[in-house]
């Protein structure tokens, strides 16, 4: 884990991190040092446009504003750019839209800076010029000489990581938001590893940030805006209580921390926090996170407005927010959600992704004992080819002196290249392991600290880390690349003469092995099942096609289905509510390897089905996701479903949504090959019912039988029950049984079928189970 808590820049463990745009982390004392100047070709920018840029600042302010108002310079440039700090309430000046255009600050790219970094300094970035100080003068004199060398121009920094650029604002590097999530985890993890050199020492007693003096004199005061301990002299030069420093807060320094406390005190619950979850600071008070023991931790307050604590988050932009904000800032009109909410949605979106990073992290483990074990096979198969060379070469006496030195060399280098392969894999998984095992350990804690405005500043951007550690682990990478068996056989048989042809038979061909069938994607759907397999690692066998085989659904025979090259295949048109048996086994020239396991395949009780356009007439007309049916002609046109039967008990409903001029239509069962330009059942591939407002009829090969009083009109229900297993084919209208059975000895394959015109529309209605409450049936007419 400690890779992903050294800065960047320096290497070291961070050191008071701040969050780029780019939400890459950066020591706040590396950050001045790769701060930049706006580049040459943007100086000959109007001056209110460079004055304004990103800041908000009237374009008539006296001076840019400084390079940072941090805890180093901006004490020290204060006093330079005083003037453009007392303008920070006027407007936005006439700049502001310009300088979108310009692609160098604005919402839309994000901050990030148009022009490539320099490639001279270390990681692409362009350091910022020491200003060198002036004869007999401080340090914190020459300071104030380097802000003061930007006060004109505005300025920028670089990621070292991503080399993506941001424009600072009128408040420096402190615009930026303070990781105190890393910061504290960085504490607690030097204090897990021991006291850190010099640590004992710099706790003795709290000493000035900003202090020339050797040694530094010992704090006086502590601001809570600038997070910067001053003495009493610093603090009246570099801080004094006027002009924009005038609301900023000053506490005395919190005392040092005892031995036990600084051990516990990082994952302890700052003391002046109140239990039920409001206002971590008073404004008018001192906090106890201020000024207590070592477990307190100072609540992060607004950028904006430093007297409110953050207590929602703005889900536009991405960040903590006061309330001030949402009732006088810009995020007054944006998405705002409760920010303990987020704290728990973003925990969980973070801890769902590391628990498929934690999966992959187990199977690494695996595949490096897999893969050591390979090492120690392909040593003890090496050493057993090279025994079995040996023999058969000292047989063949003289003549196959010569040949057997070249056939040893070519047994150490497959096996060299085999551990060479191995070990470069071993490496490479092993770092991925190492950096993913590290990015865990940061992540979780993370999850640990009871920070939500400090989680939801990195939780995005941890996510996605996590993310991409989990997509590094790509399809294949987890299989080893070489096998540890050598597949070289020496043939002993040929004659003296072809002793300097003899070589090594680099493929030994044998049947394939058995597939292994992908549980996971085999599935059922309606009446049709789909099954997929694959062949096992290491396998060095050719295939050159696949036999799938299923049973007939009641436990009888098996047959081919599928014959084919394919690792994936679907069967249509079994029987609803039957139970397959399937098996696959592979082939090549030398034949057929053995089955795979069987799997058990249940198909759906019921059957879902639309109409069919396909096999509909040209004129019938279909909506609803192919569930309502019309036409557009005044003839009787015929329209199929989707589904074929020809085993167990099936019922579906159709809804009359509309019934004019007293057509006829029809309902039944119908062949594939059905003719579709005439009413259902006058020929001998439908069987139907056709039906006006008054009366219907049983219709097969134009025969018109049992004639039943009692029709359909708009709303109407007519039911559709055919049974295979009694051969039975009745219809209902309303629920009651239209007539007697309709049809008997009805055998073989049947698609519900329905005919029409254009005064009719219905509505199918399926995956209906058989009713049990059915009216009794109708006497018929004759």
């Amino acid at each position: 884990m400690e890779e992903e808590l050294k800065c960047p820049v320096c290497g070291s463990l961070f050191r008071e991190p701040i969050i780029l745009p780019c939400s890459h982390n950066v020591c706040l004392p590396c950050a001045r040092t790769i701060a930049v100047q706006t580049p040459d070709g943007e100086q000959h920018l109007p001056q209110p446009l460079l004055l304004s840029r990103g800041s908000g600042l009237p374009a008539g302010a006296a001076a840019a504003p400084s390079l940072e108002h941090d805890a180093v310079a901006g004490p020290a440039c204060s006093g330079a750019g005083g003037s453009a700090a007392g303008g920070l309430g006027g407007g936005a000046g006439g700049g502001g839209d310009h300088a979108d255009k310009l692609s160098l600050y604005s919402e839309t790219d994000s901050g990030y800076g148009s022009y490539t970094p320099s490639l001279k300094s270390p990681n692409g970035v362009r350091v910022l010029p020491m200003v060198p100080a002036p004869p007999g003068s401080s340090a914190a004199a020459a300071r104030g000489a380097a802000c003061s060398s930007l006060s004109l121009s505005s300025s920028s920094i670089t990621c070292p990581q991503c080399h993506r650029s941001a424009s600072l604002d009128h408040r420096g590097l402190r615009g930026f938001q303070r990781n105190r999530l890393l910061e504290a985890i960085v504490q607690r993890y030097q204090q897990g590893r021991g006291a850190v050199p010099g640590a004992s020492a710099a706790a003795a007693v709290a000493i000035c940030q900003l202090c020339d003096r050797t040694p530094p004199e010992p704090a006086a005061t502590l601001c809570e805006q600038c997070d910067v301990l001053y003495c009493a002299a610093c603090q009246l030069k570099c801080h004094p209580s006027r002009g924009p420093f005038a609301k900023h807060r000053l506490v005395q320094p919190p005392p040092p921390p005892a031995p036990a406390e600084a051990a516990s005190g990082p994952t302890g619950t700052a003391q002046g926090a109140p239990s039920g979850g409001g206002s971590c600071k008073s404004p008018g008070g001192t906090g106890a996170g201020a000024t207590g023991g070592s477990t307190a931790r100072k609540f992060p307050t607004c950028p904006e407005h430093e007297m409110e604590n953050y207590s929602m988050y703005c889900v536009s932009c991405r960040t903590p927010v006061c309330y001030l904000c949402l009732e006088e800032g810009r995020h007054a009109k944006h998405e705002v959600k409760p920010l303990g909410a987020m704290w728990k949605q973003h925990k969980a979106q973070l801890s769902q992704a590391l628990n498929g990073v934690s999966d992959k992290a187990k199977e690494a483990k695996e595949f490096l004992v897999q893969l050591k074990n390979i090492l120690q096979q392909i040593q003890e198969n090496g050493l057993d080819y090279e025994a079995c060379l040996v023999a058969q070469c000292d047989a063949l006496v003289d003549a196959l002196t010569r040949q057997k030195a070249k056939l040893l060399t070519k047994v150490t280098k497959e096996r060299e290249h085999k551990l060479k392969m191995v070990w470069d894999q071993i490496n490479h998984c092993t770092l991925k392991l190492r950096q993913s095992t590290g990015l865990m350990e940061y992540c979780l804690e993370v999850i640990k600290e009871n920070d939500p405005s400090g989680f939801l500043q990195i939780s995005d951007a941890l996510i996605k880390r996590v993310q991409v550690s989990q997509e590094q682990w790509v399809k294949g990478a987890l299989e080893p690349k070489v096998s540890a068996e050598f597949d070289l056989t020496l043939d002993s048989e040929p004659l003296l003469q072809a002793i300097h042809q003899l070589d090594f038979i680099q493929m030994k061909c044998r049947v394939p092995p058995v597939p292994l069938l992908q549980l996971e994607k085999c599935c059922t759907r309606n009446n049709s099942v789909t099954l997929a397999w694959r062949m096992p690692p290491f396998t060095h066998s050719p295939v050159d096609g696949y036999i799938l085989e299923l049973d007939d659904g009641a436990g009888g025979q098996f047959r081919e289905v599928y014959v084919g090259k394919e690792t994936l295949c679907t069967i249509d048109g079994l029987h609803f509510n039957s139970t397959y048996n399937a098996r696959v086994k592979a082939f090549n020239s030398s034949g057929v390897g053995p089955y795979s396991k069987t799997v058990v395949l249940q198909t759906s009780d019921v059957a879902w089905f639309t109409f069919d356009p396909n096999s509909g007439h040209r004129d019938i007309i279909l909506s609803n996701d192919n569930q309502t049916a019309t036409c557009s002609s005044y003839d009787d046109r015929v329209v199929l479903g989707t589904a074929a039967f020809s085993k167990g008990v099936h019922y579906w409903e159709l809804h009359v949504d509309r019934y004019d001029n007293h057509p006829d239509p029809a309902f039944g069962v119908a062949r594939a090959s059905v003719v579709k330009d005439m009413m259902l059942g006058k020929d001998d591939k439908a069987w139907a019912m056709y039906v006006d407002n008054n009366r219907s009829w049983f219709m097969h090969c134009n025969s018109h039988t049992n004639r039943t009083e009692g029709g359909v009109c708009k709303g109407a229900t007519v039911g559709v029950l055919l049974d295979l297993n009694k051969h039975t084919l009745t219809f209902f209208i309303n629920g009651q049984q239209q007539g007697p059975t309709a049809f008997s000895h009805v055998d073989g394959v049947f698609m519900p079928a329905l005919s029409l015109n254009r005064n009719v529309q219905v509505t199918l209605h399926t995956g209906l189970e058989v009713p049990t409450n059915l009216g009794r049936p109708k006497l018929s007419g004759n």
